[in-house]
């Protein structure tokens, strides 16, 4: 009796499941191949490049491109200031981000609709960019680190998806900590923020991989290689096969070898947010349909 009732409430496997997980598996297949294809290309000889012979297995294999790069400091430098600065400008956008939409979940704020409105607005209507770096200018931020943090370092977008998170926290917790004579500060930092963990990882996720991903703000602003991230280090890089002379002044005195050194290059830049992402995924997932069903 037991045994027909295990079998009965078990969910049988379908035609459409196996279909289901068939779908994924190609997907899954189509995403890795381009970056299983560049690290077989970082990982072959410069001959083996110049041949066209490099698909997914490495040709004569060695890591010269990678002993170049990490004997570099340009590389290196990029990377690690890449790294600081993803950092800085995640944990700046969170507390940015927190202190924006806090305060428009209190009915009582007033002109808080007038606010929100503004807010909006400025999701589908910019300055543009001669107006940007005219500003920018007369703030003498051009040529700064502070051009890459501080005009990026809040996003309406994600300050709406963190309002509405907390909008979803019953107003009972927080009425009972003003019973008890708690500050809307105490209350942010004992009530709210606690029960945003979701929020916060996805938040910090879409900023930190919008920052390491970013390279235009950089390639207008700054001029400075020594403030160059690594995205736009790499941009450099993938274009000078237009110019000998910029290929020459980054380093590649064959075809192949700058295909090799590349390729590396595009691993260096691509593994560190592919290695932070499934920590954050679960986050993620829960973070990511926040707002998308409201009682």
């Amino acid at each position: 009796m037991k045994n027909n009732t295990k079998t009965l409430s078990a969910n049988p496997v379908t035609l459409g499941d196996w279909i289901v997980v068939c779908i994924c598996f190609v997907l899954i297949i189509v995403c890795l191949l381009p970056l299983v294809n560049m690290l077989a290309r970082s990982l072959s000889s410069a001959e083996a490049l110049v041949m066209n012979e490099v698909t997914l297995i490495p040709v004569g294999l060695n890591f010269d491109a990678y002993k170049t790069i990490l004997n570099d400091a340009r590389y290196t430098w990029s990377l690690l200031y890449t790294g600081i600065l993803t950092v800085v400008c995640t944990l700046l956008s969170l507390a940015m981000t927190t202190i924006c939409a806090y305060p428009l979940i209190y009915d009582q704020l007033k002109g808080r609709k007038i606010i929100n409105t503004i807010m909006i607005i400025t999701m589908y209507f910019g300055a543009g960019t001669i107006p940007t770096y005219l500003l920018l200018r007369s703030l003498k931020m051009l040529d700064t680190v502070w051009v890459l943090i501080i005009p990026n370092c809040l996003s309406v977008f994600n300050m709406i998806i963190m309002k509405s998170f907390l909008l979803g926290i019953p107003d009972s917790l927080r009425e009972s900590a003003e019973i008890d004579g708690a500050g809307p500060v105490k209350v942010l930092l004992k009530i709210y923020l606690p029960l945003s963990t979701p929020v916060l990882a996805t938040l910090a996720l879409f900023y930190a991989v919008g920052r390491w991903n970013g390279f235009s703000d950089a390639l207008m602003y700054v001029k400075n290689r020594d403030l160059f991230p690594i995205q736009l280090l790499l941009y450099n890089i993938l274009n000078s096969t237009n110019s000998l002379e910029a290929s020459q002044n980054e380093g590649f005195t064959t075809p192949g070898l700058g295909e090799t050194l590349r390729a590396a290059t595009v691993m260096f830049a691509t593994v560190p947010i592919l290695v932070v992402y499934p920590w954050l995924q679960r986050y993620f997932i829960t973070g990511a349909t926040l707002g998308a069903v409201k009682e």
